[in-house]
């Protein structure tokens, strides 16, 4: 099994713009993907309307990982994103996901919960906006 790499996946997504969303979402995540935000399910289609919405919000940003952890199939990690919106704006999220794996170290599915360290309220679901 190819070793997952959340941080390359967020990168991609979020602040890499010589991808397009699809380019990214292809790279890291399987045609069945889904998941799970705060209690609040998303298939793979709502998903990349979720990154494409991030996408128009977003000018920089980082990924840190804290901790990870995977063992064949299942990954864990806790990761703080920071985000510098257009608009100048910060936010930083720290977030504990849950995934599984297929072979080929693409997620398939992720289970996240966000906590949310530096922002405005109207930022609060950024994890999840679309």
């Amino acid at each position: 099994m190819t070793r997952p790499d959340i941080k390359a996946a967020l990168t991609d997504l979020i602040f890499n713009s010589d991808l397009t969303v699809l380019e990214a979402v292809d790279r890291h995540f399987t045609p069945e993907y889904r998941q799970r935000t705060d209690g609040e399910w998303a298939d793979r289609a709502e998903f990349v309307e979720h990154i494409s919405h991030v996408r128009t919000l977003v000018a920089d940003g980082r990924v840190e990982v804290q901790e990870e952890l995977y063992d064949g199939g299942k990954y864990a990690d806790r990761h703080i994103v920071y985000i510098t919106k257009k608009d100048g704006s910060t936010v930083t999220t720290e977030v504990y996901v849950f995934a599984d794996l297929a072979p080929d170290g693409r997620f398939v599915r992720i289970e996240e919960t966000t906590l949310m360290l530096e922002g405005s309220e109207a930022d609060r679901n950024i994890g999840s906006a679309r």
